[in-house]
């Protein structure tokens, strides 16, 4: 992997991993294209960029990770849990199950799913309006909506928003409890990614990796906030269109 291909793999993670958009697609896209092989090498890389996703994530929401948030950070491990156990029981499975066309239809399925949550979704009905205002119902409701992101192209973000707005969780609320919870989440997996993978880094273009670090950070970091600026003025429904839009395009280039 040259230094070209790490930026534009990190601005992708950066970008895709904190929207409602499934990085997984947008990843299958931008490696065919670039010509990356899959390889010990590029999961690598990827566990590095995942890495900087979550700083990002951490810088952003410094003031939540201390002690006098306890109860919340209780409830994004009640939260994690399910996810954690079955993916843990599901790993092989899925990635045996693994097709493009798994992706595609997801992508569709859940822009549909968003344009039709939206349509009955009234936000200043919602009563957790806040994310310390999440009840440990809804946590545990986030935690088994985020089950469904181990369906490639489903999207953890978006299943965890929307499992939050169903339980009655406003959408600012649900974002940022999406973000957190996507700490441990990706604390998880990538650290175990790492343990796979760490020998790979020997062989690797090291300086390509620092790069794509640093860039999936920035654009990680600068996502988050304008993502939550834009959630004060719109919906949903965008995402949910972008998201058929970009499933036909898998479909047509399969």
């Amino acid at each position: 992997m040259d230094i070209l291909q790490a930026i534009i793999i990190g601005i992708i993670e950066g970008f895709t991993e904190f929207l409602p958009i499934s990085s997984t697609g947008h990843m299958i896209v931008a490696g065919e294209f670039l010509g990356i092989e899959e390889n010990a090498v590029s999961k690598a890389y990827m566990v590095i960029i995942q890495f900087a996703a979550i700083l990002a994530v951490m810088l952003l929401y410094r003031e939540k990770i201390n002690l006098k948030e306890i109860v919340l950070w209780q409830k994004i491990m009640v939260a994690f849990l399910p996810l954690a156990v079955i993916g843990f029981l599901l790993k092989d499975w899925v990635k045996e199950h693994f097709v493009t066309s798994t992706v595609a239809w997801m992508f569709i399925v859940g822009g549909i799913i968003f344009i039709i949550v939206e349509y009955f979704h009234k936000d200043e009905a919602s009563a957790s309006k806040d994310i310390e205002e999440v009840t440990w119902t809804q946590a545990i409701a986030i935690g088994f909506g985020q089950v469904f992101s181990l369906v490639p192209g489903t999207s953890r973000a978006g299943s965890t928003i929307i499992a939050g707005m169903l339980s009655g969780v406003n959408r600012k609320a649900s974002t940022e409890f999406s973000f957190l919870l996507a700490i441990p989440v990706m604390m998880a997996v990538s650290g175990y990614d790492l343990l796979k993978h760490y020998h790979e880094f020997d062989g690797a273009n090291l300086t390509a990796f620092v790069v794509g670090f640093v860039v999936a950070f920035v654009v990680a970091y600068l996502t988050i906030k304008l993502f939550i600026v834009f959630l004060q003025r719109f919906t949903f429904v965008a995402f949910g269109i972008y998201r058929i839009a970009f499933g036909v395009l898998l479909l047509m280039i399969m």
